[in-house]
């Protein structure tokens, strides 16, 4: 066991948070999000019993977000004429505030896009999370001492 580590990430998950590099992406899915098909090229990591809110917080004391683009921060936008509320989103921002990050670095990629940029995650971790479009991609900075 380490000090400081939350215990929802596991050793796997850490390991790949490590090896990442700056603008490296990960995919916090939703369990409607088809992480295996459309991660064929990155690291699926399983957290199904949990949720997307406690993974990001966790993520979030270990992970800095990319300072150098607009948006490290993306959610997966609602299709038009599709009337689901996303409640979820405003419990990520006090997330990203709770860790000094402004609701500014929020984007939002129309669904079909964000699909096709998730292809390019270094991994995904795919949750057991029940919102509807609770899917969030961060983009790794840098550790600045």
């Amino acid at each position: 066991m380490l000090i400081g580590i939350p215990k929802i990430l596991s050793p796997e998950l850490l390991k790949v948070l490590c090896e990442m590099g700056h603008a490296d992406r990960l995919v916090i899915a939703d369990g409607n999000f088809p992480a295996e098909s459309v991660g064929k090229n990155a690291i699926v990591v399983r957290l199904d019993g949990h949720g997307v809110p406690e993974v990001l917080d966790a993520i979030l004391k270990l992970f800095p977000l990319d300072s150098y683009v607009d948006h490290p921060v993306n959610l997966m936008q609602v299709m038009p004429g599709d009337p689901v509320e996303t409640p979820i989103w405003d419990t990520y921002k006090n997330i990203l505030n709770d860790h000094g990050y402004k609701n500014e670095c929020v984007g939002e990629i129309e669904r079909f896009a964000f699909y096709e940029e998730a292809k390019k995650a270094y991994a995904i971790i795919t949750t057991g999370e029940s919102a509807l479009y609770a899917n969030i991609m961060l983009q790794k900075g840098v550790v600045k001492e």
